[in-house]
């Protein structure tokens, strides 16, 4: 399954669209992000993969383009993976980032600094009208800290301070790294590199 030369941005969240396109920026397609129109799915699945393929199969099926989806979601291994898929809807259907982030840390309070390990995890999915799909998954190991810091990223990304900072002695959450910094670690930077990878292995030597 080569790349197609139209994609549609199978989702209405405006930061993921954002990031979406600038990690994709290298990808040799036109990219169709107006989905006012489109089908406004639900996440019902209970992995991440199951959520992906559900918006991007519902807005190919309804655009007749191929369509690029992602769930992604924060898993802190001292409340058992949670929140997981439901990693937008912690606080609730409908709750804020500032909501769920809060309820994050809130959970997190009485555990030691050793045992708020976590990781961001993030299934990418391409899929055709035809009912064809791709998919790939990224992970980004670190660790959830309890005073949120930094402008940037959106989501748990204040209170998410990745392993290779950690490692470098720098501590900055993800909200604090740059755009290109958090893109070149982030979970949702390597599913898309990771799925571009496995279609470029499938086009034809002449289109690579």
């Amino acid at each position: 399954m080569p790349l197609p030369t139209t994609i549609a941005v199978a989702t209405r969240n405006r930061h993921k669209i954002r990031e979406i396109l600038e990690i994709c920026s290298d990808w040799p397609v036109r990219w169709v992000t107006d989905g006012a129109e489109w089908p406004d799915v639900q996440e019902t699945e209970a992995t991440y993969l199951g959520n992906a393929l559900l918006k991007a199969h519902a807005v190919a099926g309804a655009t007749g383009l191929p369509a690029l989806a992602d769930d992604s979601g924060i898993e802190a291994d001292a409340l058992g993976g949670q929140p997981g898929p439901r990693s937008a809807r912690f606080a609730g259907e409908g709750a804020t980032d500032q909501a769920n982030l809060s309820l994050l840390v809130e959970r997190l309070r009485a555990t030691s600094p050793a045992g708020r390990t976590a990781r961001y995890r993030c299934v990418a999915a391409l899929a055709w009208p035809d009912g064809r799909a791709d998919w790939a998954e990224g992970v980004c190991e670190g660790r959830v800290i309890l005073e949120p810091r930094g402008q940037g990223g959106f989501g748990y990304d204040p209170a998410f301070v990745p392993l290779e900072e950690d490692r470098a002695g720098g501590g900055r959450t993800m909200a604090e790294l740059s755009t290109a910094e958090k893109h070149a670690i982030s979970h949702r930077g390597r599913a898309f590199r990771l799925l571009r990878s496995r279609l470029r292995d499938r086009e034809p030597e002449a289109k690579r």
